[in-house]
Order: C-alpha cells, then sequence, then structure tokens
C-alpha cells in the first residue's frame, strides 16, 4: 500500500460534503428570500427541494448530503416569490392522514379544518358513523379524511365547483374509495336526501371587504371563500337545511372563522340546534358541533 493510499483513508474525498453545503446553503437563501411572500419560509424552502429531487420531505432532512441541488428548484423558488400556494406547486397538500391532489378551482385543505375531523371522532367514540355527507367539499378534503377514520362508512361530497369536483373523484380513487365516496355538483343540500349520522361543512365565511394574503386572493377560487358582507350568507342558508338531514344521535361540524361562534351559534340554536365549540391548535374557536 502506497503513501498517497493512506493519505486518502485518512482523508477521504469531501464531494458529499460539499454536496450538503450546497443544499444547505441553496435552502437558507431560498429561505431568506421566501420569508417576504411567507409565513413558512423554511418549511417551503425544504417542500419545494424535495419536490424538485422527487423525494419526501424527511429523506431529504435526513441526508441531504446523498444530493445535488436539483436544477428545477430555483424555478419552483420564483413560482412561490411570485405568490403562487406552495399546494397548487407541489399538486398535492398532507391532511389528517392522507394525501389530496389539489390545483386551480380547488380549495387548499387547512390544518385548522382537521378540527372538524377531531370534533367528529369526539362525538362517534361510541359506535362509527355509517353515512357522511360533505357540504362545500372542495378536492374531497373533509369527507374522504372522514372515510379514511372510519372504513366502513361511505359518503356523499357536494360542490358547486365541477373543477372542485373533478379533484375530490381523482383523489377519491387515488386513495381506493371511489366505491364509498360519491361527489355531485350541488348547491349546498339543496336536492340532497338524508338521513346521514355525519355532516361536514367547510363553507365560505370571509367576508366580501376582507383583505387577503395574495397567495390565496390571487389563486384560490373566490367562491370558496368570501360569503356577502358579513362572512354569514352561507350559513344563513346551510343550517336551516340540516334537520331534515341529520340522523338521530348525528352531528354536523361546520368550521368557522375565529371571530364567528356566537354569531353562526345564534343561527344554529334558531333552528332547533343544541350547539358545541371546538378550538384549533391555536385556541381559537374553529368547529361549531350541531346536535339535536
Amino acid at each position: 500500500m502506497s503513501a498517497s493510499d493512506d493519505s486518502d483513508r485518512a482523508h477521504p474525498p469531501a464531494p458529499s460534503r460539499k454536496r450538503e453545503g450546497e443544499a444547505s446553503a441553496a435552502l437558507r437563501n431560498a429561505a431568506a428570500r421566501l420569508a417576504a411572500v411567507s409565513g413558512t419560509p423554511r418549511l417551503d424552502a425544504e417542500l419545494l427541494m424535495a419536490h424538485a429531487l422527487g423525494v419526501e420531505r424527511d429523506r431529504l432532512l435526513l441526508d441531504p448530503a446523498r444530493f445535488d441541488v436539483p436544477d428545477g428548484f430555483e424555478a419552483l423558488v420564483a413560482r412561490r416569490l411570485a405568490h403562487e400556494p406552495v399546494a397548487y406547486i407541489l399538486g398535492y397538500r398532507d391532511f389528517w392522514t392522507i394525501r389530496l391532489a389539489v390545483g386551480p378551482g380547488a380549495l387548499i385543505p387547512r390544518p385548522d379544518s382537521e378540527t372538524l375531523i377531531e370534533a367528529a371522532i369526539a362525538h362517534f367514540a361510541a359506535a362509527a358513523p355509517r353515512t357522511i355527507l360533505d357540504l362545500g367539499t372542495g378536492p374531497g378534503t373533509l369527507l374522504l379524511a372522514a372515510l379514511a377514520e372510519w372504513p366502513a362508512a361511505s359518503g356523499l361530497g357536494v360542490d358547486a365547483s365541477e373543477e372542485a369536483l373533478g379533484y375530490a373523484r381523482a383523489n377519491a380513487a387515488a386513495l381506493a374509495m371511489q366505491d364509498r365516496a360519491d361527489f355531485r355538483r350541488g348547491d349546498w343540500a339543496r336536492g340532497v336526501e338524508g338521513p346521514f349520522d355525519l355532516i361536514l361543512c367547510n363553507p365560505p365565511y370571509i367576508a366580501d371587504t376582507e383583505a387577503l394574503m395574495p397567495d390565496v386572493a390571487a389563486h384560490e377560487p373566490a367562491g370558496a371563500l368570501f360569503a356577502g358582507s358579513d362572512g354569514l350568507a352561507d350559513y344563513r342558508r346551510i343550517i336551516p337545511d340540516l334537520p331534515r338531514l341529520l340522523a338521530p344521535g348525528g352531528a354536523a361540524v361546520l368550521e368557522i372563522g375565529a371571530s364567528q361562534h356566537m354569531l353562526v351559534a345564534a343561527l344554529a340554536r334558531n333552528a332547533g340546534f343544541a350547539v358545541d365549540c371546538r378550538r384549533d391548535l391555536g385556541g381559537r374557536d374553529r368547529a361549531l358541533i350541531l346536535t339535536l
């Protein structure tokens, strides 16, 4: 063995360390730039790099030295800097225990909406629901999350947008739930026949004059966001129709804005419901549980 061989063993080549440094530097640089448009710049940068690499984010973070900075990374960062939502760039959003395909025309699932699933699980702790209705289903968010939780249940998702329903049907197929999930274009519960053990609904609840972040306002469907001058227009239409659809012992779980608890609860009590509230992980009022 030569002296140079001993030297090579003592000082292994450094390409992997170099690549790790480049990847780390690229992530730091992207996160610094994305801070101008995002509340989660580091997470955004990691998700975009993992997507460009074609791997899951946890694999990237566990061993960044395995990867070169991908050629497409900067193009993805540029799209995010132009306020395009990360979920639209990736083409999916993880929600509860499932992954949902999303894109233009579909409301992006939010972690806050998982509060509705948590509330439903608490209500049905003793006996699982068999029939589920999701009003304003979007890409199938709440219905498919609930069906994943209760494998013996089936359900119906209703939405006014055929574009959103296209995502919902594709998501049901990808999750092998197409035989348990039906999707229909409709005007809230108009023409829907019950009863359903569980009704889920995340309606528009933002006032028309409220300002939104550019990535939301410029990209996500306005019809899934805004609800009149006070944000309550759709609750006024939905809630009076729920008593005829709800099975005995069932629950309707509605998402609300953080300041809407009292106003929406009053609408529900006027329709004959008892009302409870569940807060999200940030401590904000987020889900109203309506029972008869």
